[in-house]
């Protein structure tokens, strides 16, 4: 059985933006340099070309994606609910939101809890679009 890789994605929304902070934060989590993959695009779309070599040719079932904020991921309200259902139910790779703790998917999670995350999802990625 292979073991476990934790991915870090960063994001910016413009080239002229530094990802210090990001990737400062997700080394500080633990995360090797090598496994850092960041984007320095608007998040209107997953169309990204680091985010698209990671979800589609990395990553792998059993894997841990690990973002800053839910804004990182992207700010369209529907492509983020489907993009997250892809990940975790399709692709079978956990998520943790290092502002939002409520958002790990890796965390062992009952139905009550399966249930919080998915009404915080929905609320934050609402947020993430209109605000």
């Amino acid at each position: 059985m292979m073991s476990q890789l934790v991915y870090g994605y960063i994001r910016v929304s413009s080239k002229d933006q530094k990802l210090d902070r990001q990737r400062r934060q997700m080394l500080e989590y633990g995360i090797p340099q090598s496994c850092i993959v960041a984007d320095k695009q608007s998040g209107k779309d997953f169309r990204r070309p680091g985010y698209q070599r990671l979800t589609r040719k990395r990553i792998r079932p059993g894997d841990v994606l690990v973002i800053q904020s839910l804004d990182r991921l992207g700010r369209n309200y529907q492509e983020i609910k489907d993009e997250w259902k892809y990940l975790v139910r399709e692709r079978k790779v956990s998520i943790r939101v290092l502002d939002m703790p409520l958002l790990d998917t890796a965390a062992d999670q009952d139905l009550i809890g399966t249930l919080i995350s998915n009404l915080v999802l929905e609320l934050l990625s609402f947020v993430a679009e209109n605000y």
